[in-house]
């Protein structure tokens, strides 16, 4: 996808924060792309330190829907933080991660499981029953050691760091991130 179609998403999702926080209103889009299926995770940083981040990993709706309620979302959901305040609106950048389909892992063990890992490439969904987690590829950046990155994917289902078992399911996807200047 071109930088102009990311601009455009940024601008999606800046314009979604601003109209939830009454301080202006959504363009109307018509773009044949934007009707297209897609997921993404929108993250928000102020001052440079996370603000939020939520998305999907599954595209089930339009790309413009799933923007919109991504950015609403990781500004108002995000159980990690208040809801952004208005007055943090200038101070907040954005950045727009869009995913790929998702492809399932096949593996005998954990070992072959870490092998299969592509740090700074992978996006990874990790899945026991109904426990569910996922780090973007960005976050090899803090956890570049496959093993680390596995680990704090556990904790993050809920977990503990060493287990494994039969049920253990991985899927990896990649992105395409666009992102705003920090302000």
């Amino acid at each position: 996808m071109s930088d102009g179609r990311g601009l455009i998403l940024l601008a999606i999702a800046r314009e979604s924060l601003a109209a939830a926080l009454g301080l202006g209103a959504e363009a109307q889009r018509d773009e044949p792309w934007l009707r297209e299926m897609g997921a993404t995770f929108i993250t928000l940083r102020q001052r440079g330190d996370l603000r939020g981040c939520v998305g999907s990993v599954r595209a089930y709706r339009p790309l413009l829907d799933d923007v919109r309620s991504n950015a609403r979302a990781a500004a108002f959901s995000d159980s990690r933080f208040p809801p952004v305040q208005t007055r943090e609106y200038r101070e907040i950048s954005m950045e727009v991660s869009l995913l790929s389909p998702c492809e399932p892992c096949v593996f005998g063990c954990e070992e072959e499981a870490l092998a299969q890992l592509r740090p700074g490439i992978d996006g990874i969904i990790f899945e026991v029953g109904e426990r569910r987690s996922t780090f973007l590829p960005q976050v090899w950046e803090q956890l570049p050691d496959p093993w680390d990155f596995l680990a704090h994917l556990k904790h993050k289902a809920g977990l503990p760091p060493s287990f494994w078992g039969p049920e253990v399911k991985l899927w990896r996807y990649t992105v395409t991130k666009w992102a705003e200047s920090a302000r």
